[in-house]
């Protein structure tokens, strides 16, 4: 592992597996899916951007999974300007094929693609990015209960769920001190960053470290958390830290109903920089979703704890050293990713999850020669 110098973590939005690679070859993928009533549909064709956005909260996350069967997708309902959408519910049961991805499926072809990558929590983004940083959310189950506003910024009476040990629901501020990977790095002399939005601007929401009280309010924050358009010029420069997080707007995230053409695009942008950078050689890129996003997956995720795991999302993992063209079949989550770095750097566990997990060794062959990168062109995408 000494060979990797720059771990680098981009988290974009709301997709599974199947929504995504699905019909990827030799990968544990579905074209057909299971309805509340027992009836099996082929999944249909999801739009470059989406008619709504699909309810992936706590409750809606348990309805879908059912239990494991994995067959109530089209019971949770489909948001359009904030307003459930009437009628019966298809949208989860749609996927998109390499001829809307195909930047993402180079990835997968090249590199190494997970089919058993799971969301840590089977909830939406909050507490799954929490499981980024800390490989635990502090009991968060659901997002702020202001869609603009979280993290130690959230405006006063915002609350968000949290659940104890006992399964007890309570509302708090969202802001919390527990421990997380940067301070692991800091306390080690490591360096690192988090690239994302600033405040008031669009995906502030996703840099997770402002939910931390002991990051946001002190020089961690002013140190460390950079604008996200900052990435391209440090993976170019050979700036790049031992360790970063790269978040980005929602119109760029593949969030629905955001353009996942768009999002592929600043993607490939992003990846780009990094393989024409100087750091390139010593660089290990995972690139993952944070939660199903409402869509259909028909893998039933294994049971950790009460919390997870979630849904499975997609997981490319992008590094010379990635093993050409492989299908990782082991079980990762988030915690994963500070498995691998705290193996890299000799950092201890921060919690049980991180302990536990598998470190995602098995997709990497340090001793290969390494693999060349691989320069991509960004596409004109769908008029809409």
């Amino acid at each position: 592992m000494d060979a990797i110098q720059h771990i680098v973590f981009i988290i974009k939005e709301n997709r599974t597996f199947d929504n995504y690679f699905g019909t990827f070859p030799g990968a544990d993928g579905a074209t057909t899916g299971t309805l509340s009533t027992g009836q099996v549909i082929p999944l249909g064709h999801t739009p470059d951007r989406t008619p709504g956005d699909i309810c992936h909260n706590w409750s809606c996350a348990l309805q879908a999974m059912d239990g494991g069967k994995m067959d109530d997708f089209d019971l949770i309902p489909v948001y359009r300007g904030g307003k459930p959408v009437p009628g019966p519910q298809r949208l989860s049961y749609t996927q998109l094929t390499e001829s809307d991805i195909p930047n993402y499926f180079a990835y997968a072809r090249n590199f190494v693609l997970a089919d058993r990558m799971f969301s840590s929590l089977h909830g939406p983004s909050l507490p799954n990015h929490l499981y980024t940083v800390a490989a635990q959310s502090g009991g968060v189950i659901n997002n702020p209960t202001d869609p603009e506003d979280w993290g130690c910024d959230a405006a006063e009476g915002t609350t968000v769920q949290v659940m104890d040990s006992s399964g007890q629901i309570s509302k708090q501020t969202p802001c919390f001190d527990f421990q997380t990977l940067a301070d692991s790095l800091q306390n080690a002399g490591i360096n690192w960053k988090y690239y994302a939005p600033s405040q008031g601007e669009p995906g502030y929401i996703w840099s997770t470290l402002d939910s931390i009280n002991h990051v946001r309010n002190t020089t961690l924050w002013t140190d460390h958390v950079v604008e996200w358009t900052q990435f391209v010029s440090d993976a170019k420069s050979g700036q790049l830290p031992a360790v970063s997080w790269l978040v980005t707007r929602p119109n760029l995230s593949d969030h629905p109903p955001a353009s996942s053409c768009q999002g592929e695009n600043w993607t490939v942008n992003q990846l780009n920089a990094v393989m024409q950078g100087p750091d390139w050689s010593s660089t290990a890129v995972f690139l993952t979703w944070d939660d199903f996003g409402g869509f259909y997956d028909h893998v039933p995720p294994p049971t950790l704890d009460q919390f997870g795991l979630g849904p499975r999302v997609p997981l490319v993992i992008i590094s010379p050293f990635a093993k050409k063209g492989f299908v990782s079949h082991t079980i990762y989550e988030f915690s994963s990713f500070l498995k691998f770095v705290e193996e890299r750097y000799g950092l201890p566990p921060l919690a049980d999850r991180d302990k536990a997990a598998n470190d995602m060794t098995d997709s990497f062959d340090f001793t290969q020669t390494p693999l060349p990168a691989q320069v991509l062109s960004t596409r004109s995408c769908p008029m809409q």
